[in-house]
């Protein structure tokens, strides 16, 4: 019998398969607001046991690409609320991703009045893209002040709530990629001196204290986090105390009983591999569950499953090019090739015209 197709839980929830829609940003949301082609692509994507959101900005501040969406207004919260009863509809469950870019942005592309701010005045290397004038060097983000964090941490809670209201299941962290959380875990981009700095305690302090305040204000069970230990995505530059690293922030997540972690391994498009001792001592380390993402096809799923290595299997640009890919995985039918040119292009083109079988 099929592991990957076969229903599972997730604390209380219950999953129609074990298999999960990664978070992928899509840039369609006009105006930072989720929209009616939005629905669609998430209903046609609803075969998964869970989908967790492409990365949502729980402020102004991390809205740090062209056209992704917000949590933290009203408008906001009413066009998500249409995306997870679509979604609930179908069967699946839905976890949205909270990713503050931090010092991965741009002025050109954040809204008025956004500041884009980052653990320190560093600048990650290589440029980010802007709808105004195309490709511009990375600036150099504000270092957070105190005051800043402490705010910061409250439009996480803030977000969390809404995200909640808005009919989502839970909420993923986006600890990983080089965004604002995975900023302050790397010594590279975080070259602070007071006690949000220097030793692995002090770089994951922020961290943890948004998975405390987000636990608190939603609940532990509602609760996951992703993370890169091996990605160099966004200037995350490779650290020799990775391994000892990860290990203190796994053992610090799971003594607040979070509900997962979705560890990503980009080697299938070009990153080092997350070591297998990392992997290892994760499934030892942690007690909750353990979502593996990174180049998988159907065999390899139900391989690691069944070794035990991990609870769920996401998979990101599979999905995004075969809305039916529950069905195409059971039947061995051919896959849709992905479209790289429309992956952040906006319109319907790419995004809601993949052919699904039959």
């Amino acid at each position: 019998m099929s592991l990957l197709f076969s229903n599972t839980t997730l604390g209380s929830l219950t999953l129609q398969n074990r298999l999960v829609m990664s978070p992928m940003t899509r840039s369609r949301a006009i105006g930072n607001v989720p929209n009616d082609m939005m629905v669609e692509y998430y209903t046609q994507r609803s075969s998964a046991g869970l989908i967790i959101t492409e990365g949502v900005s729980p402020s102004l501040n991390g809205l740090g690409y062209a056209r992704i969406p917000g949590i933290f207004s009203v408008e906001q919260l009413v066009g998500w609320k249409k995306i997870t009863d679509a979604i609930h509809a179908q069967g699946a469950k839905v976890f949205m991703q909270f990713m503050h870019c931090g010092r991965i942005g741009h002025p050109l592309i954040l809204p008025a009045g956004a500041r884009l701010l980052g653990p320190s005045a560093v600048a990650a290397a290589g440029e980010i893209f802007t709808d105004a004038e195309g490709m511009k060097p990375h600036p150099v983000p504000e270092a957070m002040t105190e005051a800043d964090i402490k705010a910061t941490i409250e439009e996480f809670v803030l977000a969390a709530k809404n995200a909640v209201m808005a009919g989502c299941d839970g909420i993923e962290l986006h600890g990983a990629n080089g965004y604002l959380l995975e900023q302050f875990i790397r010594p590279n981009s975080n070259q602070r001196k007071d006690a949000y700095g220097g030793s692995i305690e002090g770089r994951a302090r922020f961290v943890l204290e948004v998975v405390d305040a987000v636990i608190k204000a939603i609940g532990r069970d509602k609760v996951g986090i992703r993370l890169s230990p091996s990605g160099v995505f966004n200037d995350m530059a490779p650290c020799e105390a990775m391994e000892a690293d990860y290990t203190y922030l796994a053992k610090q997540l799971n003594t607040r009983g979070l509900l997962y972690i979705h560890l990503v391994d980009h080697s299938a498009m070009g990153a080092p591999p997350v070591p297998e001792t990392l992997r290892t001592m994760l499934r030892s380390v942690f007690k909750g569950a353990l979502i593996f993402v990174g180049g998988y096809d159907a065999a390899r799923a139900e391989s690691d499953l069944a070794a035990g290595k991990c609870d769920l299997i996401a998979v990101g640009r599979q999905f995004l090019a075969n809305p039916d890919l529950v069905a195409r995985w059971k039947s061995g039918a051919a896959l849709n090739a992905p479209d790289f040119s429309t992956f952040y292009a906006g319109g319907a083109k790419g995004y809601i015209d993949y052919p699904a079988l039959g």
